[in-house]
Formats: C-alpha cells, structure tokens, sequence
C-alpha cells in the first residue's frame, strides 16, 4: 500500500467523529463500531485492553456524567500500510472536576474503503511532584 494523501483530513474526521460520540452518553455505545472485535487494543491510563467489546465495557464503565473537551492540537501522519496516525492534545473536565490536559493517540488500520481504530492510548496529563 502507500501513504494516504488525505492523512490530514482523514484524522480530523475521525476524531470529531470519536469525540462527538464519546462525549455524548447517548451515542457512547455506538464506540463499539469503530474498534475491531480482535485486533484493537487501547491503553488507557496504562490499562491494557484488547478487542471491541472490552473496550467498549471499560468506556461504558466511566462514572462522570457531563465532560467538555477543548482540543489544542490534531497532528496526523501517514503510515506505509495506507493507515494514519493521529495525535490529539487537548483539556477536558469531567463533572465537577478541575479541567486537565489529556493526550489521545490513534493508529487507524485501512479495512477495505474505510479504517478501524487499531490502537488507542488516552493519558490525563497529571504530574505528581514528590
């Protein structure tokens, strides 16, 4: 394969897509469609979790009720198999909660005319100074 030329566009729509859903509790499950059933891992807060339907029990699991989201930055490339790497740097607060710097990095994999998530890693950007 060769490198996507629409990398840029093709990541922005993902992650409007992902986070439009993700942030509405409603259209939270609908999550599931854009992972693989074996072949998607996500890491998230050094949790590692592999395939659709467990990533989806984790995301169903998260107890906030409402978060807002600021994205800073939406950094994508190609990759060689015609997949795009994206890297998202952003604030979000959940609740009642302080707001807090977050990074999210997706790996999309090419699955005939469309992508899936292959990997997913999501980090609140907290430092503990001890």
């Amino acid at each position: 394969m060769a490198l996507n030329p629409q990398y840029e566009d093709i990541g922005k729509g993902f992650v409007t897509q992902y986070y439009a859903m993700f942030d509405d509790p409603l259209q939270r499950p609908n999550l599931v469609n854009l992972y693989n059933a074996e072949l998607s891992f996500m890491s998230f807060e050094g949790q590692q979790i592999q395939g659709a339907a467990k990533i989806l029990e984790k995301l169903q699991g998260l107890t906030f009720q409402k978060i807002s989201r600021a994205l800073t930055a939406v950094d994508s490339q190609p990759m060689f198999d015609g997949g795009v790497l994206i890297n998202v740097l952003g604030r979000l607060q959940c609740d009642d909660d302080p707001p807090h710097a977050y990074s999210q990095v997706f790996v999309l994999k090419p699955l005939g005319s469309s992508f899936f998530c292959a990997h997913d890693i999501f980090r609140l950007c907290i430092h503990n100074s001890a």
